[in-house]
């Protein structure tokens, strides 16, 4: 019981908990529409991409999230219109993008001087988060979860079948820059749990496990948000117990619940497979 009750009495901990639980679960009902589009690139795209916006919204006083939101809808358009007007293909163009934008993000970092650690946002700082970045975070988690579900038949059939969407009268453009804007929004909102460089497993690692388990997308859903809970959860107590790195310690829980999935799913597991009888 000690295990368990003794990170509860300080109250960092207790945030640490809920925020994490919160943008782990927001990300996971996402990660599940983004590995049926097959976007972990742009997932990672847009991830790094947000990095020059928090620097230059620090350096004009502005929200972080208004300077990383900006940057990661201008990667997405900025990839969007390479790809229109050159022969390059979309997975090499996402791969400039993202590096350049990621670059010119350290660039900044290193030449703007600064009261507060700006390799915070690399790396997060969930056990340090402040009141208003709770709110921040509650706020744009809200907004996600709201136009995911809203929106949630037509994006389905858009990830599923964007030819049958279309055909039937869904706008699809519009329904590919709403998911994008939720993508730059969900790594807005994964800042403070794990940072820029693992808020990609937040986007993907989820919905991929969950895929593993389920052929039904509304099971999916719930068990890529019970993972993502799960491990936010088991993350934060396996950092203070050991003294580790907060987000590191989350997305190895997630991993491990991933690898467990790939080995033992019903299934689609790699030991299932092999063992018809088991």
């Amino acid at each position: 019981m000690d295990l368990l009750l003794e990170p509860l009495s300080h109250a960092f901990m207790l945030k640490a908990l809920l925020i994490s639980a919160l943008v782990w679960g927001v990300c996971g009902l996402l990660s599940c529409y983004m590995t049926l589009k097959g976007w972990a690139l742009m997932g990672d795209a847009v991830s790094h991409a947000v990095l020059p916006g928090v620097v230059l919204a620090y350096a004009l006083g502005l929200p972080f999230s208004l300077g990383a939101f900006v940057f990661g809808v201008g990667s997405v358009a900025t990839i969007g219109f390479v790809k229109q007007k050159s022969r390059i293909k979309e997975d090499t163009v996402i791969g400039l993008v993202f590096t350049g934008f990621f670059a010119l993000g350290l660039v900044l970092v290193s030449k703007t001087r600064s009261n507060i650690d700006l390799t915070h946002i690399l790396f997060g700082n969930v056990l340090g988060i402040s009141s208003a970045d709770i709110l921040q975070t509650v706020l744009i988690s809200s907004v996600v979860i709201l136009l995911l579900l809203l929106f949630r038949r037509d994006l389905l059939l858009f990830c599923f079948d964007p030819t049958h969407a279309r055909s039937i009268g869904i706008n699809t453009g519009a329904l590919h820059y709403l998911l994008l804007s939720v993508l730059s929004l969900a790594a807005v909102a994964g800042l403070q749990t794990v940072g820029i460089i693992l808020v990609v497993a937040m986007l993907v690692t989820p919905g991929a496990t969950a895929y593993l388990l389920t052929d039904r997308f509304d099971r999916m859903t719930w068990l890529a948000i019970g993972s993502s809970v799960l491990s936010s959860v088991l993350g934060v107590y396996v950092s203070y117990w050991t003294d580790s790195s907060t987000a590191g310690c989350i997305v190895l829980v997630q991993t491990g619940l991933f690898l467990l999935a790939f080995l033992l799913a019903p299934r689609h597991g790699v030991l299932r497979r092999g063992n018809p009888q088991a």
